[in-house]
């Protein structure tokens, strides 16, 4: 893995470097869905990005409600389990398949960009690390609520902290991730790349 400066380390990110942002300032946001070259890859890529968005906010929002008793502890746990375990097995895969197949093929079509595929990576692993904490504290709350031994709430409040460490990393680099890769199929295309489906 490489060593990340200190600004661009995905705890503290706000953002990709200047050099990292040439062509999603040819390329917008505004403009990515109706561009020609927004194929069927990078459009199912986008909404898996929004599924993982859209989990993580549930996860947090049953959380929260929980936390606020508006679940019992049983239903909670039944709703939870499932939710967690996909989200997380989810995530798990998608980077293994940007790692292995992806970013390379990116970082060699346009090697200006590698830094950028190497701090996507590198994010991956800090991601990898947060997911595992994430999972340990959401196998002890679903624990504590199996065990009904007052240790929920405990268990509830430490769930909820991870996961809000893991949300925040993970929305600023799926951002980040999609500033790097979006503009990049815009301006080669696809096919271009290969990695059309």
């Amino acid at each position: 893995m490489t060593e990340v400066p200190e600004p661009l380390k995905l705890e503290t990110r706000v953002g990709l470097p200047a050099d990292l942002r040439c062509l999603v300032e040819k390329y917008p946001r505004e403009d990515w869905q109706t561009h020609p070259n927004l194929g069927e890859m990078a459009r199912f890529w986008l909404q898996r990005h929004d599924m993982f968005r859209e989990l993580g906010g549930m996860l947090k929002a049953g959380v929260a409600d929980y936390r606020e008793d508006k679940f019992a502890s049983h239903d909670f746990a039944r709703w939870f389990a499932p939710r967690l375990r996909f989200f997380l097995q989810q995530l798990q895969g998608h980077h293994h398949i940007e790692d292995t197949h992806y970013f390379p093929v990116f970082a060699k079509a346009e090697p200006r960009m590698k830094r950028g595929f190497d701090l996507l990576d590198s994010d991956h692993h800090v991601i990898h690390d947060a997911l595992e904490r994430n999972a340990q504290a959401g196998t002890s709350l679903l624990q504590a609520l199996q065990a009904n031994n007052g240790r929920e709430r405990f268990s509830a409040d430490a769930y909820a902290s991870e996961n809000e460490v893991l949300l925040a990393m993970l929305l600023r680099h799926l951002g980040d991730e999609e500033d790097l890769i979006i503009p990049l199929i815009l301006d080669r295309s696809e096919e271009g790349l290969g990695v059309g489906i």
